[in-house]
Parts: structure tokens; sequence; C-alpha cells
């Protein structure tokens, strides 16, 4: 395994979706500022308090990147102080997802070359592959990106449906490592969430891989990452 970076004896590799194989992280963060900064915008217009915007890098990173959406909403709302009746977080959270659907279907969505070519590698090494996500269109980004065949899918609709905690709980991680029949020891995970990173240490997993995307590879060590690498095709060592 050590061709693929792995510690020997591991049998499956767990991905997220957004932001390790798929550059749609960057899709989900301009659909998240959107919706926040319309609400945002209307409230300086009643308080007379400062717009501040919703900032794609640091707020997405730090209050929803990883996590369900309407955790994500309350997430960001608490640290700007602002209280909404439930009903109000589940709209926002209904009218990012819209936003969100109408970019990947305007612009499309290409993976990541380097994700692709570890995963042919993982997979002709005969480990199993999962996909991991919040996002409750996995399997539409997975098909406009032409990339498939994983042996388990957790996804946002499998998280509720099976009344999961999000990330960063390791639930989500430890559902795929059930699907596919392997302890957490001997998975490893690939993340460039925070949140996901920090669900992939809590579940005791052999391996936690970060995938800085965003320059924070020092807060991914922190946040459980035992390397941290801009792409994973790094990961691969030919001999």
């Amino acid at each position: 395994m050590t061709q693929l970076g792995l510690p020997e004896g591991a049998a499956a590799c767990l991905f997220d979706l957004d932001g390790v194989l798929t550059p749609t992280a960057a899709v989900h963060a301009q659909a998240w500022g959107t919706m926040f900064d319309d609400l945002l915008r209307a409230r300086s217009a009643q308080t007379g308090e400062p717009f501040q915007p919703f900032d794609e890098v640091h707020d997405y990173d730090e209050y929803v990147d990883g996590k369900p959406r309407a955790d994500g909403v309350r997430s960001f709302l608490d640290s700007r102080r602002i209280s909404l009746p439930e009903a109000s977080v589940d709209e926002l959270a209904e009218r990012k997802d819209q936003l969100f659907l109408d970019l990947i279907h305007t612009r499309g969505v290409t993976p990541y070359p380097g994700s692709v070519k570890y995963l042919e590698a993982v997979r002709a090494a005969g480990l199993k592959t999962a996909v991991v996500s919040a996002s409750k269109h996995c399997t539409e980004v997975l098909k406009a990106a032409g990339i498939g065949g994983f042996d388990a899918q957790v996804d946002g609709n499998v998280t509720e449906a099976r009344r999961l905690e999000g990330k960063p709980a390791p639930d989500t991680y430890l559902e795929a490592a059930r699907m596919l029949a392997v302890e957490a020891r001997r998975a490893a995970v690939f993340e460039d969430a925070l949140a996901g990173v920090a669900a992939g240490r809590a579940g005791g997993f052999g391996l936690v891989v970060g995938v800085d995307r965003a320059g924070q590879a020092e807060a991914l060590r922190e946040h459980g990452a035992d390397v941290v690498v801009k792409d994973l095709a790094e990961l691969l060592v030919h001999g």
C-alpha cells in the first residue's frame, strides 16, 4: 500500500465529494454567499447596522463546509448573533440548494484529474471505495462529473433517512465503513473540510488525509489530519 500512501493493511478509501473529488466546494461557497448576503443586506437596511458580507473562504470553511445545510445555516447565523425561526432556517437552506443546482447546471462539473488518477489506482489495487458527502445531490454531481462505481455512498439523503449526525461527528464515515464491512482502523478518510477531517479523527480511522485546496494546511493538521496534500496524485509513488 506504500505506493498509494496508505498504511499496510488498508482495505478501503472513503472520499469526501466537494473539494476532494470535484471542485464543487467553490460552487457551494458561491451559493452560500449569494444566499447569506441577500439576508444580511436586508437586515442591514432594517437595522442600520453595517453590511458585512459572507466570506466565501473563512466563513465557508469555519461554519458551513461539510455540514448538513440546515446545520450550516444555524452555525453561520450564530456567528453573527442572528436568531431566526426554524422555518426560516429551512427556507434559507432550500434557497442555497436551489442556487447551487442552478450553478451546477450552468457550469457543469469537471473532476480533479489527480483525484481521478488516484481513485483509479486505489481500485486497481483492489481496495473498496466509498463517497461520503453532506450533499443531497451527490449522485447528480457524480453523474455530471463522469465518475462513479463506488462500492458505497453516504450522502445527505442517507444521513437524513438513517438519522446520522453530520460532520464533524464521525457517523457518516463510520456508516460508510459499515456498508463496506471494513473496520475503521483499516480505512482511510480523504477530506478538504475542517469538519470532515475532525470527523475522520473522531471515528478512529487508520489514516486521515487532509486535502488543502484553500491554503489551510495547518488548520487541517490541527483538526486531525495525519497527512496534508494539495492533490491526491501526490500520494502516488511510482517504483
